[in-house]
């Protein structure tokens, strides 16, 4: 067969398979190309989600080392969420020539149609290798102006990860930083789930990506640099945001007050329920960072809604200097499904957080009448 007939032949497989793709669901298409954008990701609006991580491009290599393409900037947050001790690294992706643009300090860039935030999640000296071990991925991209979301579970040879929106759970066993042996149910959660967390007034958001979360230095390959700063340099944000941010504080850094810390740690894990137009707005706490300058928004001698028949010596949501009146030290230190805080995203007691509230609570006086 000549070199003219061989191509001729090869075009006509390919369209015929094009063709089957489109009438049998079950034939699986390539995702097509996005446009342009100057770097090697895959991102087509019409297309996503695509049914493997790989087909994004995110990351050059070995996709489960997580070295992003270009185009794709790491990103960090000053006081993270905590996910039962997993860690995380997160990335973020634009089209060119779109950026956001500064709301306010406290609030969510307005981000522009086609930006995707990828967080992945894993942890490190898994048993019985002692190795790093990648669970999932999860994606949050704008849309037709509304957020969905797009998460990826990884493969136990750590080679894929496919596209999953029922959620499901993976038993961990690792060794922590202390030397402890610690197992975890790991929860990776449902799209449904997904939206309980980041539903706002009826429709999803991110939580994390706000100024005061963001103002931070943090490592890029050129060098350290401000992470407003460099968004602002490679054209992700709108450089007319203002000079100065009101930042929160790291709630493990110790030069911190008690306060702060708790404050700190409450607005990133709870204040995306506890706030208007959220999840659990119809309870009394407001947690975000901006209102818990007034310590009713905290809950400080505030009395509960509900009690808890079994914990009737819970008096107040938090009983100043006395840890075992206070509704949020017991929710926040019991695994109970129907009685712990967050109601999702977390199976274990977060220690270092339950000691840091303990210390907060035996801090304030006088005591709650």
């Amino acid at each position: 067969m000549s070199w003219k007939l061989r191509i001729i032949f090869l075009l006509l497989l390919i369209t015929a398979a094009l063709a089957a793709c489109r009438k049998d669901d079950d034939v699986p298409c390539p995702p097509e190309e996005a446009p342009d954008t100057g770097s090697g990701v895959r991102f087509n609006l019409n297309d996503i989600p695509y049914p493997k991580l790989s087909d994004y491009r995110f990351f050059v290599d070995t996709m489960v080392h997580l070295h992003p393409n270009s185009g794709v900037l790491p990103y960090d947050v000053i006081t993270p969420l905590f996910s039962d001790y997993a860690k995380k690294k997160r990335f973020i992706w634009m089209p060119s020539g779109v950026s956001a643009q500064y709301v306010s300090d406290r609030e969510v860039l307005d981000f522009p149609n086609g930006t995707v935030m990828i967080k992945s999640f894993y942890y490190d000296n898994v048993q019985p290798l002692g190795e790093r071990k990648v669970i999932e991925t999860r994606l949050i991209y704008k849309k037709n102006n509304e957020w969905q979301f797009a998460d990826y579970i990884w493969n136990d040879e750590q080679t894929e990860a496919v596209y999953d929106s029922a959620g499901a759970y993976k038993m961990i066993e690792w060794i922590d930083a202390n030397g402890t042996l610690r197992t975890v149910n790991y929860r990776i959660p449902s799209e449904v789930e997904c939206y309980t967390c980041h539903k706002f007034n009826s429709t999803s958001t991110p939580i994390g990506p706000k100024p005061q979360n963001l103002n931070k230095v943090i490592s890029y390959d050129d060098g350290l640099a401000n992470q407003l700063h460099k968004w602002s340099e490679v054209g992700y944000l709108n450089n007319d945001y203002p000079s100065a941010i009101e930042t929160v504080v790291d709630w493990t850094d110790e030069t911190q007050t008690l306060e702060n810390r708790w404050r700190a740690y409450v607005d990133m894990n709870c204040s995306h329920c506890h706030r208007e137009g959220s999840h659990c707005d119809y309870r009394p706490l407001r947690l975000a960072w901006s209102e818990t300058t007034n310590p009713d928004n905290l809950g400080v001698c505030v009395q509960p809604q509900e009690v808890i028949p079994t914990q009737p010596q819970l008096t107040h949501i938090i009983a100043r200097s006395v840890i075992n009146r206070s509704m949020m030290y017991y929710r926040l230190n019991t695994t109970a499904e129907q009685e712990r805080m967050p109601l999702l995203g977390r199976t274990v007691v977060h220690e270092e957080a339950i000691a840091l509230l303990e210390a907060y609570i035996n801090s304030l006086t006088p005591t709650c009448p």
